[in-house]
């Protein structure tokens, strides 16, 4: 029986993704070069890579920036651009709705602690969540388990007994190899993604009623679906 829902943040609560890419693509602009979203999509849900975008800027350009006024500018763009998003369709009701219905909720980010429980301050959602592990939790973050095993942990939930919602394969694939039963909804940045680690996926969260979900997963879990 489902007693949990863990939710990842970037994406998937807040649309922080596309802001964050087009601020970088703003950047690269500025000095006539070129972000793809192919190098940009390896990067999406995960703090653990060796890709630095300034540093490959650098080097397109043959030439070194002065990366903290660069980087500065960058990010005063990006946090204009995050503050106009407002919560993902369907992510309040489905909050409400766990808390209605006695679930734990948690949620698991690649991203800092202090990024998160701002933006869910900021939001007026921080109160929902009963356990929250993000980057300063681990020493990896995902594709790696550990933020996902230690979200069910503080939710006192076996991994069987919860469901991950997710919108990047990173973040998938994290979940899953923790144990949780795997939900997509990825947002524009991430729907061309391959999201095939999923066990199920919705447009947004909007489209299918919590009880509904539970429902089928449920089903699914226990071989009727």
């Amino acid at each position: 029986m489902i007693r949990a829902l863990v939710f990842d943040f970037d994406g998937l609560i807040l649309e922080t993704e596309t802001p964050i890419f087009q601020s970088w693509q703003e950047l690269y602009r500025e000095y006539g070069q070129e972000l793809s979203f192919e190098t940009w999509a390896k990067i999406i849900g995960t703090a653990d890579t060796e890709y630095e975008p300034l540093r490959a800027l650098e080097e397109l350009l043959g030439a070194l920036l002065e990366r903290q006024a660069v980087e500065a500018r960058r990010l005063q763009r990006e946090t204009e651009l995050v503050q106009e998003q407002p919560v993902l369709p369907g992510v309040e009701q489905y909050l409400q709705d766990a808390h209605r219905l006695g679930l734990k909720v948690g949620l698991a980010s690649s991203s800092p602690c202090s990024w998160v429980q701002g933006h869910l301050t900021r939001l007026g959602l921080l109160d929902y969540f009963d356990a929250i592990r993000a980057s300063d939790d681990v020493e990896r973050t995902k594709p790696d388990p550990a933020l996902y095993t230690l979200a069910v942990q503080g939710l006192g939930v076996s991994p069987g007994q919860a469901i991950a919602l997710e919108d990047s394969p990173n973040g998938l694939l994290a979940a899953r190899r923790a144990g949780l039963f795997c939900v997509a909804v990825p947002n524009d940045l991430t729907r061309s993604l391959a999201l095939e680690q999923a066990d199920m996926q919705l447009a947004s969260l909007a489209h299918m009623p919590l009880e509904t979900l539970l429902v089928e997963v449920e089903a699914r879990l226990d071989g009727r679906g």
